[in-house]
Order: C-alpha cells, then structure tokens, then sequence
C-alpha cells in the first residue's frame, strides 16, 4: 500500500499519542506549582513525568502493526474549522523509534545531570521541550506541526542562556536567531502549499499532511521553491554544511542535559522533517534538488570529521563529529531508496543513543575534572579503568564498528547510497575512516598514558552513574547485534513512501538514481489553477 492511499489507523478510544505529547507539558505545569525551597521535590515531579511519558511509549511500541504502512494510533480533532485546522496525530515505522528514543532519553538526560541553580525552572523547561520534540514526530497537520517545531526553540535557548557555561548567551542568541531565521521560511512555505493546492483543486482549505500529498495540484517550478523553503528550515534545524556554525558553539556552551538532549532529539527534527515533508510532500523537487543535497551531505561529513580532528576541547570535537554523522543520515535520506533511508533512519535513532552517551560521559570528565581541554587531561584509563571502558565502547559504535549500532546504519546508508549516488558513496566512505582517526586520537590522548598530579584522583564510574549509562549502552549493543525488530518496523513505511514517489514522479526508479533519465518527463505538471499549460508539459 502505498503512502498516498495508506488508510489511517481507526481512532483509538483512548487518545495515547496525546497523552505522550500532553503528558510533559503538565507536568511542567505541576513542577511550575511547587514551591521554590522543595528543589528535589521538582526533579522527583519531572524525572516521574519522563519515565510515565516513556511507559506511554513503550507500549505503543509492543502495540504497533509492523507490517502496517499507514499511520497508527491516529487522534484526530477538529480545531479551527474555517482554515482546515485539526489536532492530528499519528506514528508510523518512520516516526515510531524516534518518538521511543526521545522518551528515553529525556529521563536519562535528567538523571545524568542536575542543573545546580533554579532547579523548578530548569525542569519545567525540559519537560516543555519534552512536550515539543513528540508534538513534531507525531503531528499529522502542517499547522500543529510548525507550532511544536517552533516551541522547541525557547526552552532550548534559555537550558543554554542560563544553565550553560562560558559564552552561553552568545551560544543561545545564535542557536535562536538561526533556527528562527530558517522557520520563517518554512511558514511562507506552509501557507504557499495550503492556499496553491486549495485553489489547485477547488477544494477547502486543509493543513492535513496526507491530503494535501494525495491531492498535490501546484506546478512544478512553484512546487521545487516550496521545496527549498521547507528544505532552509531542516537544514538549519539538521544542521547541514554551511547552516552549521550555531552547532559547535550551542553544544559547547549548553549544560549537559541541553547536550545530550539538543544531539540525541533535536537536531533529528530537520532530519526527520526532510522524509516526512520534504520527501512525500515534494517528491518531484526531492528528486531534482537531490544532488544538490547529496553534495552537501558529503561535504557535511568530510568537513565535519577534519574540523573535529583538531578540536582541543573535548565537548566541542563531539558537537563536530555529529556534523559529519548528520552528513551521513542526509546522504541516506536523498539516495532516495529502500536501503538509504531505512539506513538514514536508523542512524537517527542510532545516532542519538551513541552521541547522547558521548556528551554525558564528557559532561561526567568536567564535573570531575572542571576542564574539557584535552591536553589538561591524561591517564585516565589507569585511575579509572570501569570508566574508560564505557567511553570506549560508546566511541566504537560512534565509529561504526561491527558489532554495535553505528555500523549497521551507516552500512545501509553506503549500500543506498552506492544504488544510485555511487561517487557521492566513494567520497562519504573516508568520513568512516575519518572518524576512526579523530575519536581514537582524542580518546589515546585523554585516557592513554601516565596520569599527571591534577588527573592522579579522578573518580571512577560511580554504581549510580552506570545504572544511568546501562540502558543506553544495551541499545548500542542491541542494535548492532540484532537490528532485525528495528528495521523490520521501519521498512513498511519506508516502501510505501517510495512507492508514493516512484507514483508521483514518471520515470524515477527506486534504484535509478535520484534523478530520472534524460528526455522522461518527471510528473504531469500542473499550473496553479490546477490544469497542465501547454508550455509547462512541454517543459
């Protein structure tokens, strides 16, 4: 069954997917009520909301059709009649391990790290931005959509404003006015889609995701712009080459909770953005401005891996190895077949446990150490043997050893993308290499050696703080030994998207690259009023 015709899941009598977006914005409000002096009290509030949320999701997790290739646990209800508004939410095996992951990792962030000051803030905003990152991988309206794809913004900026290190402000403004920027294109481009295709087809304005891909009427130069103003915003959000530079700066500066959260859930807003509406909203303009995307991603990851190579600070070398991974989920998801983005999707997921695990474990180096300079650190492994193992094996799936998670994303991406973007393959398989070079060479300096007087007494790994790293080291070890559960839940939807491509776009083969041959005409193009012009079908 195909995309465009998938049929929704029926109504469930009990609204679970609602619960899981709602769930941690009341509690903020819960954590909000409590008084200022009962400090433990808030982190007990909110380190309960996040575990309840993850219960929530766990069980639409054991509940969901794997076989299914339309979107389940559907809640769908009217909000504003007159523009076409509803309140609709719905997963499916694109969406289903990134909602999972987002409720693990949230409690997970808390129970690494306490803010130190503010406590009742600190949490609310976290359980706010909790609320926004579900609301953007479940809402099935353009309009729902935009608003929790904003929301994140501000409890982001101000975890990083006022519970960051050195810079913070700088880092938070920056963060802020990027992302803001590209979000403002990305509403001109909603608006743009909605009102085209209402006058297009004659009908009544919609913002529902699925109707407006069944019933695409805008011609096809007007479609690939609207392309490009969805595609700004992901970027900035994902980030891509050359949208980058707030990364670096925001992870730097960002406590360790706004870290691991901001690599493990956010930056995936734009990667998933780009299958969910780029993807099956345009595919025409995905397929055209495919290259361009390819070329970027590839770029992403090279950059991102030399740059990290020469980061003296510990914390800032990982922000720049998650440009180099993001490079690789963007060259999965523009390979434009089965193997590329079931592989691009999968490194989300994977991603986010390993280099969530990453900034946890170096946010645990400076609470001992207060420095992330890693010539100021040596000797770990022989103070703290338990601890180095841990970074160990998280770094090795980070590089993709077999075995662990990050191998078997990144070997589907390379497999996708050597299908039908064969060079931009040969080019991204140094970044593996790459990547081996720079988290080793990081990892003999800090933990190799003799440790001097100011490393003599760094701390192991306290039996608390490996309860906290267990789940996350279980996953990489899970999915990279047997991934089958994973990629079996993920594929239907996958080949139901590509299906809705191959329908929409003549001539574009799965495994014939991602542009269509020479002299095939792409689509039947449409003008704006929703009939092909004879100048247009001759372009």
């Amino acid at each position: 069954m195909s995309v465009s015709t998938a049929t929704f899941a029926a109504n469930q009598p009990f609204p679970m997917l609602t619960i899981i977006v709602v769930l941690p914005a009341l509690g903020a409000l819960v954590v909000a009520l409590v008084a200022n002096r009962r400090t433990e009290t808030a982190r007990q509030i909110a380190i309960l909301t996040t575990v309840a949320t993850a219960a929530f999701a766990a069980f639409v997790l054991v509940a969901f059709h794997g076989d299914d290739t339309g979107f389940q646990f559907v809640t769908r209800q009217t909000w504003i009649d007159d523009l076409g508004i509803s309140w609709a939410l719905g997963v499916d095996g694109i969406s289903l391990f990134l909602v999972v992951m987002t409720a693990i990792i949230f409690p997970i962030s808390l129970l690494a790290a306490k803010p130190g000051h503010d406590d009742k803030a600190y949490y609310a905003w976290i359980l706010i931005l909790q609320s926004g990152c579900m609301g953007v991988f479940l809402a099935l309206d353009l309009f729902v959509f935009f608003v929790f794809f904003e929301l994140v913004l501000v409890p982001m900026y101000f975890l990083i404003g006022k519970w960051g290190h050195g810079d913070r402000i700088h880092a938070a403004m920056k963060f802020f006015l990027y992302t803001m920027f590209g979000s403002a294109f990305m509403l001109v481009g909603i608006l743009a889609t909605v009102l085209l295709n209402a006058k297009g087809t004659g009908g009544a304005i919609t913002f529902d995701l699925v109707e407006l891909a069944q019933n695409q009427a805008i011609a096809t130069e007007t479609a690939r712009w609207l392309f490009l103003s969805f595609a700004i915003a992901f970027a900035v959000k994902v980030p891509m080459f050359p949208v980058h530079t707030w990364l670096p700066d925001a992870h730097t500066e960002a406590p360790t909770a706004g870290s691991v959260i901001l690599a493990a859930v956010m930056l995936k807003l734009g990667t998933y953005g780009f299958i969910r509406f780029g993807l099956f909203l345009f595919p025409e303009a995905a397929v055209y401005f495919a290259p361009l995307f390819l070329t970027l991603g590839v770029v992403g990851i090279i950059y991102g891996a030399i740059v990290a190579t020469v980061q003296r600070d510990l914390k800032r070398l990982v922000a720049y190895s998650s440009i180099a991974h993001l490079g690789f989920i963007i060259l999965g998801i523009f390979a434009l077949n089965t193997q590329g983005i079931e592989g691009g999707i999968l490194q989300m997921v994977n991603h986010g446990v390993s280099t969530g695990a990453l900034f946890i474990l170096v946010g645990w180096i400076y609470e001992r150490r207060h420095t992330r300079q890693i010539a100021e650190l040596k000797g770990l492994q022989k103070v703290a043997p338990i601890f180095a193992a841990a970074f160990t094996l998280v770094m090795l799936s980070s590089i993709g050893v077999p075995g662990l998670n990050g191998f078997v994303g990144e070997f589907l991406v390379l497999i996708g993308a050597f299908a039908s973007a064969r060079w931009w393959a040969v080019v991204a398989a140094a970044g593996v290499i790459l990547a081996a070079v720079y988290l080793l060479w990081a990892y003999q300096r800090v933990f190799h050696g003799t440790p001097d007087d100011d490393n003599a007494d760094f701390p192991e790994l306290r039996w608390h703080e490996g309860l906290v790293l267990l789940p996350l080291i279980g996953l990489i070890v899970f999915m990279g030994v047997y991934p089958k559960p994973v990629i079996e839940r993920i594929e239907p939807a996958v080949v139901a998207l590509i299906d809705h491509m191959e329908a929409e776009v003549p001539g574009f083969a799965e495994n014939g690259g991602p542009t269509a041959p020479e002299g095939v005409e792409l689509r039947d193009v449409r003008a704006d009023d929703g009939h092909a012009t004879d100048e247009e079908a001759d372009h």
